[in-house]
């Protein structure tokens, strides 16, 4: 990930319904969860979901696919992976034994319900 695409990413989080937003993504699992579930869980009227939700594609950090008549959206792991990489690409100047280990998001898949 480069600086401008890093800056993109942030500023995109850098808003308290999109970083809710991605927050529920992230939490949903490759799943993910239609649109009308995100927004009915945050409470926003469906112009000013649309709005936020695009901002994330935008930046990359959210995928969707049509379902029939539901879009679903799924956080991209691939880009948040990234962006923590970027993040802490130099971490601890250079001392790996300083620094926690590096959070790589690899979500497990869910377990159907009985």
């Amino acid at each position: 990930m480069n600086t401008s695409a890093a800056l993109e990413s942030l500023k995109a989080l850098a808003q308290e319904h999109r970083l809710a937003l991605y927050r529920l993504l992230v939490q949903a699992g490759s799943a993910g969860m239609p649109v009308g579930a995100l927004g009915a869980r945050l409470g926003l009227p469906g112009a000013t979901l649309s709005n936020h939700l695009n901002v994330l594609r935008a930046a990359g950090l959210v995928r969707d696919v049509r379902e029939g008549r539901v879009i679903r959206c799924r956080a991209d792991y691939a880009r948040m992976d990234a962006l923590l990489a970027y993040l802490t690409e130099n971490c601890c100047a250079g001392d790996a034994s300083a620094c926690a280990p590096a959070v790589v998001c690899a979500p497990t898949p869910r377990r159907k319900s009985r």
